[in-house]
C-alpha cells in the first residue's frame, strides 16, 4: 500500500532538506499544525531526558513547539530553532523560547546543550551539516536525538490519497512509494541520519529507539490533518479541496473513522568528546 511520508523525493530530485520552499511552507496554518499533529510519546521523553548529562535541551525545527512542550514539562530548560517566522511566534504564544534560523545557519553563540532533538523536523536538515552543529553544541554526554512518527494508513484511505494527489499533483517532487511497511519506507531516512552522525565522529554509535502507538481518527480530524502535510502545504486551494474529497469519501466507506498505528522512532547517538 501507498505511505504518505516520509517525503521521498524521486531519484532525479534533491534531498528533502534542499526544498527550502516546503520546509518553510508549514506555518501557512499553525495553529491547524499545532491543533492537529499528533504528539510524541511520552515514554520516549522520559528516555531521552534520563540519557542526558542535564536539563539543557536545543529543539532544532521546533514548530509551534509540540516537542519542546512536552520536554518543558519534562523538567527540561528548551531553546527551539525554528526557520518559519510563523511557527516561531506561534510557538512563543506558548511559552517556548525560540530563535529563527535554519540550523545549519544558526549561531550558538556559546551555548551548549544536554541534548539535541528534532521532533519529524531532521529531514529538513542536511544530515552531515546538522550533526557537525550538534556535535558543536552538545555536552561530553550530551544526546542528539532526531525523532519521526512512521504510520500506516488503512489501504483503502492511502490508495484513494496516491490516486488523487498523482492526479492532480502530476510533476510532484513527493513520491508515493507502495509498500506494506511503512516502517520500511523511513529505514532509508533513518539510515542517513546515523551516516551522518558516523561521518562527523565524536559520537557513540546510533541506535533506534522504538515505540509504538495507535490513535484513532474521524474523517473529520484526519481531514484536519492533512493540509499540515508538506506534500500539500503548497497546493492551491481548488486542487487540496480535491484530495480531500476523495479521502473523505474512502473514509466514510469505511464507516466514517479509523484507528492508524504508529511508530516513533529516535536516532540517537551521545557526545563521546568535546568539540
Amino acid at each position: 500500500m501507498p505511505t504518505v511520508p516520509p517525503r521521498q523525493s524521486r531519484p532525479s530530485e534533491h534531498e528533502p532538506h534542499q526544498h527550502r520552499q516546503v520546509a518553510e511552507s508549514f506555518g501557512s496554518d499553525a495553529e491547524r499544525y499545532d491543533r492537529a499533529r499528533p504528539r510524541y510519546p511520552e515514554a520516549m521523553v522520559d528516555r531521552i531526558v534520563a540519557a542526558g548529562p542535564g536539563p539543557d535541551v536545543l529543539d532544532v525545527g521546533c514548530g509551534t513547539g509540540t516537542a519542546a512542550r512536552q520536554f518543558h514539562a519534562a523538567g527540561c530548560k528548551v531553546l527551539g530553532v525554528e526557520p518559519d517566522a510563523r511557527m516561531a511566534d506561534f510557538a512563543r504564544r506558548s511559552g517556548v523560547e525560540v530563535e529563527v534560523a535554519t540550523f545549519e545557519a544558526w549561531d550558538p553563540a556559546g551555548r551548549e546543550f544536554d541534548a539535541v532533538i528534532a521532533g519529524t523536523a531532521w529531514h529538513w536538515v542536511d544530515p552531515v551539516a546538522g550533526a557537525a552543529k550538534a556535535a558543536q553544541v552538545l555536552r561530553p554526554g550530551g544526546r542528539l536525538a532526531p525523532f519521526h512518527h512512521v504510520f500506516q494508513l488503512p489501504s483503502d484511505v492511502a490508495d484513494a490519497f496516491a490516486t488523487v494527489y498523482q492526479r492532480v499533483v502530476p510533476d510532484s517532487p513527493f513520491n508515493l512509494q507502495p509498500t506494506r511497511q511503512a516502517l520500511d519506507a523511513y529505514q532509508v531516512l533513518f539510515t542517513k541520519i546515523a551516516d551522518g552522525i558516523r561521518e562527523v565522529g565524536g559520537f557513540s554509535d546510533p541506535e533506534q529507539w522504538r515505540f509504538d502507538w495507535e490513535q484513532s481518527y474521524t474523517r473529520d480530524a484526519w481531514l484536519d490533518q492533512m493540509p499540515t502535510h508538506g506534500s500539500l502545504t503548497q497546493l492551491p486551494s481548488d486542487k487540496l479541496a480535491e484530495v480531500l474529497e476523495d479521502v473523505g469519501a474512502a473514509i466514510d466507506a469505511m464507516g466514517g473513522s479509523f484507528t492508524m498505528p504508529y511508530a516513533t522512532v529516535a536516532v540517537t547517538a551521545a557526545r563521546t568528546e568535546a568539540a
